[in-house]
C-alpha cells in the first residue's frame, strides 16, 4: 500500500511537471500555429508552394499540440482506472481517437476530390480543412474530464 501511494505521488508529481512543461511548449507552438499563411489571388507556382509549406507547418504544429492533449488525457484516464477500477474509459477514448482521425481524412478527402483536376487547389483545400478540424478537436480535448 505504501509503495502504491509513493508510486502515485511520484506519477502525480511527474504529471504536474510534464503538464507545466507542456503548457510552456504549447504556448510557443500555438504562436507558431497562428502564423498566418497568405496567398495572393493570382499566385505563381512558387507562391502557391510557399503557401502550402506554411500550411504544412501549421498542421505539424497543431498535430503536436493535439498529441500533447491526447497524452495528457491518456495519463488522466490511466490514473482514473487505477483509482476506480473502471477499465472502460481508455479503450473508448482510443476508439474515439481512431474515429476522429478517420473523420478528418474522409471529411477533407471529398473536398480534395472536388478540386482534383487542379492539384494545387486540391492540396490547399485539403490542408485548410485539416487545420480547421485539428483546431476544433484540440478545443474539445482541452475540456476538463
Amino acid at each position: 500500500m505504501i509503495k502504491n501511494n509513493q508510486l502515485s505521488i511520484s506519477c502525480t508529481l511527474f504529471l504536474l511537471f510534464s503538464v507545466a512543461t507542456q503548457a510552456t511548449e504549447q504556448c510557443s507552438l500555438v504562436a507558431q500555429a497562428t502564423e498566418q499563411c497568405s496567398l495572393v489571388a493570382q499566385a505563381t507556382p512558387d507562391e502557391a508552394k510557399s503557401y502550402i509549406q506554411c500550411l504544412d507547418k501549421q498542421i505539424e504544429t497543431l498535430t503536436r499540440i493535439q498529441q500533447t492533449w491526447v497524452n495528457k488525457i491518456t495519463l488522466d484516464l490511466n490514473n482514473i482506472e487505477e483509482e476506480t477500477g473502471n477499465t472502460q474509459l481508455l479503450p473508448i477514448f482510443k476508439r474515439s481517437m481512431a474515429s476522429q482521425n478517420k473523420y478528418l481524412e474522409d471529411s477533407c478527402k471529398w473536398r480534395y476530390l472536388q478540386k482534383v483536376p487542379n492539384g494545387t487547389q486540391a492540396a490547399i483545400v485539403y490542408k485548410r480543412c485539416e487545420i480547421r478540424i485539428l483546431e476544433q478537436h484540440i478545443t474539445v480535448l482541452k475540456q476538463p474530464i
